[in-house]
C-alpha cells in the first residue's frame, strides 16, 4: 500500500504546530519563573523590612523574647515550639492543648456518655500535640544535622577568602534552605547587632537542640579564648560531624533488623483481628460482649507496650 503524499503532509503540519505550541508554553513558563527564595529569612526580607524588625519578628514567632530567651512559663515547652520552628509565638502551643483537649473531651462525651471517656479525650487532647510537636523537633533536627558539615564548609571557604566570621555566616543563611538557613540567618543577625559570636552560636544550639551543635558552639568558645587558625579547626569539626553522622547510619543499619521485628510484631496481631472481623464478622460472637474480654484486651496492650519498651531498649544506640 502506498503512503499518500497528502498524509505526509498533514503530518508534517502536525508536527510544525505541536512544536511551536511547546515553545510558545515554554516561553510562557520561563516568563513567569520567579526566584525561589532559599530560606524562610530571606523570604521575610524580600519585603525590604529593617533587619532589626524581622530578627524580632523570628524571634517572637519562635516564643523568644527581644534579648533572644525563652518566656518562663512553662519552659520545657517552649524549647519544644522553638526546636520545632514553627510559628506557633510564645502562647500558641497553649490555645492548640486548649482546643484539642476541649474539642476531644467534648466529641467522646457526646459518642459515649461517660465522664470516664470525656477524661480519657481531654487527656488524649493534651498529650496529642505535645507528640506531634516532639516529631517535628526530631525532624527538623535530623536535617538540620545533616546540612551542618556543608554549612561548615560554606564557612571555610569564605574565612579562606579573607572574609570575617559575620560575612561567613551571612554566606550561609543566603545560600542554604531551612532549617540551618535561617538558623544561622538568626545567628547573624545577633552578631551584626552587637552580639558575640559565641554567645549567638551558642542560642542557635540551643534553637536546634542537638549535641553535634553543641559541639561546633564548643569550638567557637575555645577559639575565641585560646586563638588559633579558625578555618581548620571548623575542618576538623565538620571532620568530626561526618563520622558521628556515618556512625549514626551504621548503627541504623545494624539495627533495622530489629526495628522491622518490632513492627510486625506490633501490626501483625492487629491486621489479624481486622481482617477476621471482615472475612467472619460472627467469629467473636459468642465471647464478644463477656466483661472478661475487656480485660484481655487491655492485658494484650499493656504486654505489647511492655514488649516494645524491651525491644526499644535493644536497639536504641547512642553515640
Amino acid at each position: 500500500m502506498e503512503l499518500s503524499p497528502i498524509y505526509i503532509v498533514y503530518f508534517l503540519i502536525f508536527c510544525a504546530g505541536f512544536l511551536g505550541l511547546q515553545v510558545m508554553i515554554g516561553a510562557g513558563r520561563q516568563a513567569t519563573v520567579r526566584v525561589k527564595l532559599a530560606n524562610d529569612r530571606l523570604r521575610r526580607m524580600k519585603d525590604d523590612a529593617p533587619q532589626s524588625v524581622i530578627l524580632s519578628k523570628m524571634r517572637k514567632s519562635r516564643g523568644l523574647n527581644d534579648g533572644g530567651d525563652l518566656e518562663p512559663l512553662f519552659n520545657w515547652i517552649g524549647q519544644l515550639v522553638l526546636q520545632s520552628g514553627l510559628p506557633l509565638g510564645t502562647h500558641g502551643i497553649y490555645y492548640a492543648l486548649g482546643g484539642f483537649s476541649l474539642s476531644l473531651c467534648l466529641t467522646l462525651f457526646l459518642l459515649k456518655g461517660t465522664l470516664l471517656w470525656s477524661l480519657f479525650g481531654a487527656t488524649a487532647g493534651l498529650i496529642l500535640p505535645i507528640v506531634i510537636l516532639t516529631f517535628l523537633v526530631k525532624r527538623r533536627r535530623n536535617r538540620a544535622v545533616t546540612q551542618l558539615p556543608e554549612a561548615l564548609d560554606v564557612i571555610i571557604r569564605s574565612l579562606s577568602a579573607g572574609h570575617p566570621v559575620p560575612v561567613s555566616m551571612a554566606l550561609v543563611a543566603r545560600e542554604m534552605p531551612d532549617p540551618i538557613g535561617s538558623e544561622f540567618g538568626i545567628t547573624s543577625d545577633e552578631v551584626t547587632f552587637g552580639a558575640s559570636v559565641s554567645a549567638s552560636i551558642q542560642r542557635m544550639s540551643d534553637r536546634v537542640g542537638h549535641e553535634d551543635f553543641e559541639l561546633f558552639s564548643a569550638m567557637i568558645r575555645l577559639q575565641e579564648r585560646t586563638g588559633g587558625n579558625l578555618a581548620e579547626l571548623l575542618r576538623s569539626n565538620a571532620k568530626t560531624i561526618r563520622e558521628r553522622q556515618k556512625m549514626r547510619l551504621k548503627i541504623k543499619a545494624a539495627s533495622a533488623e530489629g526495628r522491622m521485628s518490632a513492627l510486625i510484631l506490633n501490626v501483625t496481631p492487629l491486621l489479624l483481628y481486622f481482617g477476621i472481623q471482615v472475612i467472619s464478622p460472627d467469629f467473636y460472637g459468642e465471647v464478644s460482649d463477656d466483661p472478661k474480654i475487656k480485660y484481655m484486651f487491655w492485658g494484650v496492650f499493656i504486654w505489647m507496650g511492655i514488649g516494645n519498651l524491651i525491644m526499644r531498649k535493644m536497639i536504641n544506640f547512642k553515640i
